[in-house]
């Protein structure tokens, strides 16, 4: 069976499977005999949500998730004439020789457009409903069911903290911060909630020993996995094999995350712990932004002046969104010797203390290279927990005291 660029993901949770609320639907079997049903609401001239379900291969997941994708905040008139290139034109690398499964999710859409059409439009309306009639342009259409108002905020209405740990590069150790931050604050007896913004390289299955472990999704939202009393969320838990490379654009990549943020019943939690990608391009910007008002971020850097120049874009990158900086971290800073108890600089000494202090913000503290941190990480075992009593779990759970100090929060 062929392969799709990001078959992946057999589908996006949040547009696979019947839609409640739906007021346009329809079933068609292809020439090939693969089966797609696909859903929408649509309200005042616009697709609010658009969700599908296939019997078909890899391809035909792949076209129906991309489909739904692009419909879904689209103009009803925009989406009835979504195009099959339009599709594959986000599907980077998809086979020649399965094209007709974007054709077959495009007409799908088109037919469940047209019953939408035909349910709302009345008698006198233009018979092709290619064009809007006038009696349509006069008065909104309505829904033949009761439609619920589409939430914008509903997966972290009940989330009292929201911080974003975020680096300027990559390697500095931003995901095992994020982790033993989320693990150290669920240890003080906070629900915790973990979610692993970097969609293409996801390292928080395997920190958690939760490789392998797929979501589960229940009517419109999916529920995280739950490990070490932490609820997570990650595009690793929708991959097939670890191994797997998640290919997708920009768009098809921002409706991820955004199901990641909103399609997440995330519950009550005290504390949510956002794993943003490195750097200042669309993933941290469209993180921050989704998850509304961040409470702070926490910025990971090493020690030598290349991660520190680094640092110094992300604290710009903060200001320009004015969102609060709760500290600096300087991750392995200086290895101690277990022979001798000599400290070896590798990486260079106090380059994010300076930077801290260039921009007066807090220093959180510096935290010593530890090999355990590696093999714990691994191995999937908290590393606080094994190694309490090290200088790097020292130096950590200082830094989450700062932390929660900064948020007026008491351990």
């Amino acid at each position: 069976m062929s392969k799709t660029a990001i078959d992946s993901q057999s589908a996006l949770p949040g547009v696979f499977g019947p839609l409640r609320g739906a007021n346009g639907n329809i079933r068609i079997t292809g020439p090939c005999g693969d089966t797609m049903e696909f859903w929408v609401l649509i309200q005042d001239g616009r697709v609010h949500r658009c969700t599908f379900t296939t019997d078909g291969c890899s391809s035909s997941l792949a076209c129906g998730t991309a489909t739904c994708t692009l419909a879904a905040g689209a103009p009803e008139a925009v989406a009835f004439k979504l195009h099959p290139e339009d599709v594959l034109a986000i599907l980077p690398g998809f086979p020649e020789s399965e094209k007709h499964c974007a054709l077959l999710a495009t007409n799908t859409l088109k037919a469940a457009i047209s019953d939408y059409r035909k349910n709302t439009c009345p008698p006198e309306s233009c018979a092709s409903c290619e064009k809007e009639c006038d009696s349509r342009k006069e008065k909104p259409s309505e829904s033949t069911v009761p439609v619920p108002p589409v939430p914008t905020q509903s997966g972290l209405s009940d989330v009292k903290h929201k911080i974003v740990v975020l680096s300027g590069k990559g390697g500095v150790g931003k995901s095992t911060v994020s982790a033993n931050l989320a693990m150290s604050l669920a240890s003080k007896g906070f629900k915790v909630g973990l979610l692993d913004a970097d969609i293409h390289g996801p390292s928080i299955p395997t920190l958690f020993s939760q490789v392998g472990t797929h979501v589960e999704q229940f009517g419109d939202t999916v529920e995280p996995v739950r490990a070490s009393g932490i609820k997570l969320m990650s595009s690793g838990f929708m991959i097939d094999h670890p191994d797997q490379a998640v290919i997708m654009r920009g768009p098809l990549k921002m409706k991820v995350l955004e199901q990641m943020v909103h399609g997440v019943n995330w519950g009550e939690l005290d504390y949510l712990i956002v794993d943003c990608p490195p750097g200042t391009g669309d993933e941290p910007l469209s993180v921050c932004q989704l998850i509304g008002f961040p409470d702070g971020a926490v910025i990971v850097t090493t020690p030598q002046e290349i991660a520190a120049a680094d640092v110094r874009k992300s604290v710009q990158f903060c200001r320009k969104l004015d969102l609060p900086i709760l500290g600096i971290l300087e991750n392995m800073s200086g290895y101690v010797c277990p022979k001798c108890g000599e400290t070896v600089h590798l990486f260079g000494q106090n380059g994010g203390f300076k930077t801290a202090e260039k921009y007066n913000l807090a220093f959180l503290g510096r935290i010593p290279l530890d090999p355990n941190v590696g093999i714990c990480g691994d191995a999937g075992h908290s590393y606080l927990e094994q190694h309490g009593e090290s200088d790097s779990s020292k130096a950590f759970e200082k830094a989450v005291e700062q932390i929660l100090f900064a948020l007026k929060k008491e351990c």
